[in-house]
């Protein structure tokens, strides 16, 4: 059977559409690959600054071109942060320890610390808890504070001293204490400058007179037993440097805001994300100083939020090297470049013979010719079987000259020799006289 041939442009289309073709799709896998991941994240607070450190941070892992980017999905506080989180509408959320329900959260970083802040005005004669009886006392963020008010009432039994506690906005603090709605404040703030100059506007203050700090002295006890809380001593001098306001440290509770996300993460992910926002957030503590309470939660099997595996293969500098990441690429290479290979020699084939499919073997077509010798029935039948033998023998040296594969003179030479005493024979055998019949050689 005649092989079937396609033109040489043909040929060359065909296997540049392929590498295109392939070439394009490696394209699209490495850019599929490299892409950014994009995590939703939950962020509220009462004074909007706290979406306003995370879209900086956002911004931030953006211009450093990070892995891993930010979606900023902003909240009412850290309530709704923590509802939305644990509805599953969020990747991350920015939540506070002791509020929401954070039984699915991991930690991934720890933003910022808040002191929890139990003031008394100007001139005051209340100077610890026990002073606040039967007294009301304004709460900021109420709502947000539920979980606080009811730790220091159960620590200090306030019911039975006739304590009450009344949810404020920041704006109602001054008025409240003008008209002595309220004998005392407790708020919850970090103690960034920021927010002890909010403290410090609540109160009418001069050389002589400043809030008074009331210590919460049982602080080590219910951190102990509220595991969302720590002990922490407001340093001395905080409200005022000159003169010191607070006198001396006071003791207080210290609750932590963090950065959480889901355990089904993926480990690498978070890794790449915690090293991207740690370098975000050093490159912009200079403009939220806030951001110096910034750190690595507690990676202790027992702590109050467990760390994410993915953080803390960061933090423990136990993320995968190089070699370990890609050493399934590594021993898969060779294979792959090995099967390359096969299909680049098969264009090259392709590209040569310019056969559609295989050519069919020269000995075999001659054999066959054998067979139909000795069944030929008249001269005609043995005439084009000459004619085909010629064809044979004249492509075969056309292939010799391309292909180093090719038959040599030789085999057929004998081949064809063999076929023509055969057409002799059957000549004798049908009668016929043998006509001289020209021949091509090898």
């Amino acid at each position: 059977m005649d092989p079937i041939k396609l033109p040489l442009w043909l040929r060359i289309i065909v296997v540049v559409a392929l590498l295109l073709l392939a070439g394009g799709a490696s394209a699209l896998i490495y850019r599929w690959y490299v892409r950014p991941v994009t995590l939703s994240v939950a962020v509220g607070s009462l004074d909007g600054d706290a979406p306003k450190i995370v879209s900086a941070l956002a911004s931030r892992l953006a211009l450093n071109n990070a892995p891993v980017r930010l979606k900023i999905v902003e909240t009412a506080g850290p309530i709704d942060s923590a509802a939305m989180f644990l509805s599953g509408k969020t990747d991350l959320a920015v939540v506070r320890g002791d509020v929401g329900d954070l039984s699915q959260a991991q930690a991934i970083v720890v933003v910022a610390h808040a002191a929890t802040l139990l003031v008394a005005p100007p001139g005051s004669t209340i100077t610890d808890i026990a002073g606040l009886k039967r007294t009301t006392v304004g709460v900021v963020a109420g709502e947000t504070n539920q979980k606080m008010v009811s730790v220091l009432t159960k620590a200090y039994d306030l019911e039975r001293a006739n304590v009450t506690f009344k949810s404020l906005a920041p704006a109602q603090v001054r008025r409240a204490f003008e008209t002595k709605e309220v004998r005392a404040l407790l708020l919850v703030v970090p103690l960034s400058e920021k927010y002890l100059s909010l403290v410090r506007g609540l109160f009418p203050q001069n050389a002589k007179s400043a809030p008074v700090l009331i210590p919460i002295e049982n602080a080590g006890a219910i951190a102990e037993g509220e595991r969302a809380y720590e002990s922490f001593d407001i340093p001395k001098g905080t409200l005022r440097g000159s003169p010191p306001v607070p006198e001396d440290d006071v003791t207080t509770l210290q609750v932590s805001f963090y950065l959480v996300g889901r355990k089904q993460l993926d480990n690498d992910t978070i890794a790449k994300f915690t090293e991207a926002i740690t370098t975000a957030r050093r490159d912009l503590v200079s403009e939220l100083p806030i951001l110096g309470q910034f750190k690595a939660p507690d990676t202790d099997p027992g702590a109050f939020l467990p760390v994410h595996a993915g953080a803390a293969e960061f933090y423990n500098g136990s993320q995968q090297n190089v070699l370990d990441k890609w050493s399934n690429a590594i021993f898969l290479a060779p294979m792959a470049l090995g099967a390359l290979a096969t299909v680049l020699a098969t264009a090259w084939k392709f590209l040569r013979s310019g056969e559609l499919k295989p050519r069919e073997s020269a000995l075999d077509a001659l054999y066959e010719l054998g067979r139909r010798i000795r069944r030929a029935d008249n001269d005609k039948e043995l005439s084009d079987i000459e004619q085909r033998i010629d064809e044979v023998l004249r492509a075969q040296r056309a292939r010799a000259d391309q292909d180093e594969n090719a038959l040599d003179a030789a085999t057929l030479n004998v081949a064809a020799h063999r076929l023509e005493n055969l057409i002799h024979d059957r000549r004798a055998a049908l009668g016929m006289a043998t006509p001289s019949v020209s021949k091509t050689g090898a």
